[in-house]
């Protein structure tokens, strides 16, 4: 059969599985909506909560980065795992135990303010927002390159699935569906890299293959030989303090995503909790621990496919011919020898951050421009694999995909059907009523997603970094001081936010203004060495320094939220506890 047919079969079939679950699982009261019934058994929910973390990003971007960018690009590895370890270590037992429903309930609570509960469900809302836009974004290029539909229509296909069980299911159809999708993601992910890595070095595990064989020392020689610097060669790209920024940036930012962290909350106890942190990590470290090599295996194949060869000949491979009807993959006969030059430099001139098919960029002798996002999506068509390998890696990146939206859809639900709606300007709702609105707002959540899945605002297909930015200098600092300082105060913790989040955001519009305002060169291009990806750092500090200072000018928080945070910290009595 060819691709497209099994394309076609395999990701209806996951799809088809996916809305049964959806269908199986429906709730009918909020508890269920909001926590799945917090009946998840910890193995199930670390292996949602590893398809709920691990996103689009993860599956086809990040090999794709570590592969353009070498060892620099190792810094979203660390960032992104260093994260979630910290999640799981100091802030998911503890907020288990608190037993909320999202993370402005517990912000809410713990600041006994409806200020700061807006706040943080504001921050919530922009977070996830500018998160799933690119999830559904994914989806439409999956769907547009192996079913050979356009962008759009992959998109509302995407959207009417997703929609499908997170109305009907809530967390508890999104929490089983999750268990599916991490199964057919994590077999997509091995499978071509064990393939490709017993093609290139004769030894079928990929950590090993990368490890103890010559294949990267191969790779070091071929860079260097077409004027690149060694590939395992650190801080080419940016400089030590950005890298170390950017990483710690990613690691907080990811400790304080909201739809992450809500997971916790879908087990019984708070033994539950870190049991499902430990089932989680050992599922993420699976597919991570196979990027680095399947990012340099990625690399070797496509330089060795496609450097010295004519356009013509190119031009016939299968996946080329298919990838550039995309423009997600672009040539140029810069010097008209009539063949391919993979060099360092872009192969074309940027417009508005964007590359420019219609005007080569002349400083460099590049002649291919590769997008990051088609670099693992391609590699079992670049090894010349199975059809079938190549269809299941597509469901792989639809999986990926749609779990992370589906769970950033419910945290955006949740902050404005539960936080805002029941808890500031609805108390007396009715349980129908309250999961009339959770469902309402996924719809229309889920319909915007989609708007900007087909519609991609500059803002949101660059400025990714906004996503872990915000996270990381507004409610990453305000739910560490909530558990670990009883002196800290709503003042302090409002003013905290406010602050990292306006000098974030204001820091991360003058760096990109060119993609946000279309203006033709940054207002400042970074701060220190520090770019837009890790100012959020800076703005997590500042959080960190205002928070201490009012909460310590202004009065104590009462009595009752202080022995309430001395009892949070205490392993026992998580029931107790969740009664608060």
């Amino acid at each position: 059969m060819s691709v497209e047919a099994w394309t076609y079969l395999i990701v209806g079939i996951t799809f088809a599985l996916y809305i049964y679950i959806g269908y199986a699982s429906r709730v009918r009261e909020t508890a269920g909506f909001y926590v799945a019934g917090r009946g998840v058994p910890a193995i199930a929910n670390g292996a949602a909560t590893a398809a709920d973390w691990m996103s689009a990003a993860s599956f086809i971007s990040m090999a794709g980065l570590i592969s353009s960018m070498g060892y620099d690009g190792a810094v979203y590895l660390m960032g992104w795992t260093g994260g979630y370890v910290l999640l799981a270590l100091l802030l998911a037992p503890y907020l288990r135990k608190y037993g909320k429903y999202t993370v402005p309930d517990f912000i809410g609570d713990r600041y006994y303010s409806h200020t700061a509960r807006a706040v943080a469900a504001i921050a919530t809302i922009f977070i996830s927002l500018t998160y799933v836009a690119g999830q559904m974004r994914g989806v439409g290029i999956v769907f547009s390159r192996f079913l050979q539909v356009d962008i759009a229509t992959g998109v509302i296909i995407g959207v009417a699935v997703v929609a499908f069980f997170a109305v009907l299911g809530g967390m508890k159809g999104i929490t089983w569906t999750q268990v599916a999708q991490y199964t057919v993601l994590i077999i997509a992910y091995l499978i071509p890299a064990i393939a490709i890595a017993n093609q290139l070095t004769g030894n079928p595990i990929p950590q090993l293959a990368f490890t103890f064989s010559d294949l990267v020392n191969r790779l070091n020689q071929i860079q260097v030989d077409l004027g690149f610097t060694e590939y395992t060669k650190p801080f080419q790209g940016k400089p030590m303090i950005d890298i170390l920024a950017i990483t710690l940036a990613l690691m907080v930012g990811t400790a304080g995503l909201p739809h992450v962290i809500i997971r916790f909350y879908t087990v019984p106890d708070v033994r539950s909790a870190r049991y499902s942190a430990g089932w989680a990590l050992l599922f993420i470290a699976l597919l991570y621990t196979t990027a680095p090599a399947l990012a340099a295996f990625a690399r070797y194949n496509l330089i060795s496919t496609l450097h010295g060869k004519t356009l013509e000949e190119v031009r016939q491979i299968d996946w080329v011919a298919k990838w550039e009807k995309t423009k997600l993959l672009a040539f140029v006969d810069k010097d008209g020898d009539g063949k391919v030059t993979v060099a360092p430099g872009r192969a074309f001139a940027l417009k508005g951050g964007r590359p420019d098919f219609n005007t080569p960029d002349e400083k460099s002798k590049n002649e291919v421009h590769i997008d990051n996002d088609i670099i693992v999506l391609s590699t079992p068509e670049v090894a010349r694999l199975s059809p079938f390998v190549i269809a299941l890696v597509a469901a792989g990146g639809l999986a990926a995909a749609l779990s992370t939206a589906a769970g950033l859809l419910l945290a955006m639900s949740s902050a404005i059907s539960h936080d805002i709606y029941y808890r500031i300007f609805r108390p007396n709702a009715t349980e129908a009523q309250r999961l009339l609105a959770g469902r309402i707002v996924i719809l229309l959540a889920v319909i915007l997603a989609g708007y900007f899945g087909v519609n991609p605002p500059g803002f949101v297909a660059q400025v990714v970094a906004f996503a872990f930015g915000l996270a990381a200098s507004s409610l990453f600092p305000a739910i560490l001081l909530g558990i670990f300082d009883k002196r800290m105060n709503r003042e302090g913790a409002i003013a905290g936010i406010l602050v990292g989040l306006i000098f974030t955001a204001v820091m991360i519009g003058m760096m990109r203004a060119p993609q946000i305002f279309g203006a033709p060169a940054p207002v400042i291009p970074n701060l220190w060495g520090i770019s837009a990806e890790g100012v959020g750092v800076i703005g997590m500090i500042l959080n960190f320094i205002v928070a201490y200072v009012v909460s310590r000018a202004t009065p104590p928080p009462p009595e009752h939220i202080q022995h309430l945070v001395e009892e949070i910290r205490i392993p026992k009595g998580a029931g107790q506890a969740a009664e608060h």
